[in-house]
Parts: C-alpha cells; sequence; structure tokens
C-alpha cells in the first residue's frame, strides 16, 4: 500500500500530524498532492511543548516537514480492500486476455502481426533472402555464376 493512495483515500477523514520540529496538527483532511503537501480543516495545533494550543479553520503543510501522519484504522481497513479490488479486477483481465487452443497467446485483433500486409507468407521482405540488398549486378542471387 502506498502512502500517497492512503492519503487520497483519507480524504475528509480525521488525522494527526506530527511535524519534525515536533508541533502537532489535529484536523480533516481537505487534500494532498504527489509531494505529500496537504491541507487541513478545523484544525488544532498543539505546540512542541504540549502546554499551548491554536485554534485554526484551516492550514497548508509542506510534506517535506511532515513526521508522521496517524490515521484512522477504517480508512486503512478502505485501502486494503480497495487494494485487493484491483488486484482481484487484474487477475480476472489476464485470464480473459490469455489466448485458448491454438492461440499461442496472440491478441484477437492481430495487431502486432508481421506478415498481415502480405497474404503469400512472405511478410515484409522486398529484396533477397535475409533483406540484404543484392550485388549491382547480380539480379537473380539464386543464380551461379561460372568461373
Amino acid at each position: 500500500m502506498l502512502p500517497l493512495s492512503l492519503l487520497k483515500t483519507a480524504q475528509s477523514h480525521p488525522m494527526l500530524v506530527e511535524l519534525k520540529n515536533g508541533e502537532t496538527y489535529n484536523g480533516h483532511l481537505v487534500s494532498c498532492d504527489t509531494w505529500m503537501n496537504i491541507n487541513l480543516r478545523e484544525v488544532i495545533c498543539t505546540s512542541k511543548d504540549g502546554d499551548r494550543f491554536w485554534r485554526m479553520p484551516e492550514c497548508y503543510i509542506r510534506g517535506s516537514t511532515i513526521k508522521y501522519l496517524r490515521i484512522p484504522d477504517e480508512v486503512i481497513d478502505m485501502v486494503k480492500e480497495d487494494v485487493q479490488q484491483k488486484t482481484r479486477n487484474r487477475q480476472e483481465m489476464n485470464k480473459q486476455n490469455r489466448g485458448g487452443q491454438n492461440q499461442r497467446g496472440r491478441n484477437q485483433q492481430n495487431r502486432n502481426n508481421a506478415f498481415s500486409g502480405r497474404r503469400d507468407g512472405q511478410g515484409n521482405r522486398q529484396q533477397g533472402q535475409n533483406n540484404r540488398p543484392l550485388a549491382p549486378g547480380n539480379k537473380n542471387p539464386q543464380k551461379k555464376v561460372p568461373k
């Protein structure tokens, strides 16, 4: 489980944020971004010593200053269920995309078929065998010239 997926799921839930300098912030998560910067609403800030408190309607916390986050257990359970559901969906999709008998794992549309342009089985060969250019004076590579 990734921390960002956990934070995305925790939106509108209460959480406690402790910063590296020792201050703590209690509030409801409004949003977060990829750098773990977060916005909280209805915030109560506690000083490092725990003797002073501030109430704020909203607060922005830079992700690099966060020491840890305390999130309710129900959010963690929700994320675990989401991860399990996604893995089940991936497994079902993998089963559906496997080729059956004589399919050899090919996609049914044959999008990546190298011979799709020609029907004579020659594929995309244009000059001689192994796609090597012919010698300038030699028009037929199969014909041997006597010495």
